[in-house]
């Protein structure tokens, strides 16, 4: 009776272990996508003005395999994310991504070498975890908190803390204050206008 119960048990520790080493430890993958945009943001060939659309587009391709945009933007909505039809999600989704950049690509791009320290990574349950981290300047420390989930094998980001505040809860309290007087579509065409730049 003990030998098929030993073999289960190796069998199961070596499907456990497969996950994990196939997954990487969520503060591994963390790091290795900032690398990558560093690696981007250092690069001399993307230095010159003449080479930014090219350097957005490395970025967005890192934010792709580091974020989950599904996640992201279900977690802003919060409980209005039910109220959105299968084509909204999709359209607030892509819609969102390209308001992030809007608000966020110019301070990306104006990276001086500061020094990225990694603090903790903590546990949250067996499929979410916390990364903790903080970016070193001369004057100051800004504290930086990656929460990342486990989806299909990665590890992806799905919010991020900076000095204490929430990506996912800043933009989830505008839409929220939004989708109290107006239909999805209504916010739908505010975000639309925002990516245009109206």
């Amino acid at each position: 009776m003990r030998r098929p119960l030993t073999a289960l048990l190796a069998v199961l520790m070596i499907l456990l272990f497969t996950v994990a080493a196939y997954a990487g430890l969520p503060q591994d993958t963390v790091q290795a996508n900032v690398n990558k945009v560093l690696d981007v943001l250092r690069d001399p060939k993307l230095k010159p003005e003449s080479a930014k659309e090219l350097k957005k587009k490395k970025l967005r391709a890192i934010y792709e395999q580091m974020f989950d945009d599904v996640e992201l933007g279900k977690r802003t909505l919060g409980k209005n994310w039910n109220s959105l039809g299968v084509p909204q999600r999709q359209e607030f989704v892509i819609l969102f991504r390209q308001v992030l950049e809007k608000a966020y690509i110019d301070k990306i791009l104006a990276y001086t070498n500061e020094k990225i320290v990694y603090e903790r990574e903590t546990m949250v349950s067996g499929t979410q975890a916390e990364i903790q981290t903080k970016v070193v300047m001369a004057a100051k420390e800004i504290p930086i908190t990656y929460k990342v989930i486990l989806k299909d094998g990665s590890w992806k980001v799905y919010d991020v803390v900076v000095e204490n505040v929430s990506l996912v809860l800043n933009y989830r309290t505008q839409f929220s204050d939004i989708l109290a007087k107006n239909k999805p579509e209504q916010l739908l065409e505010i975000l639309r206008k925002k990516v245009k730049g109206q």
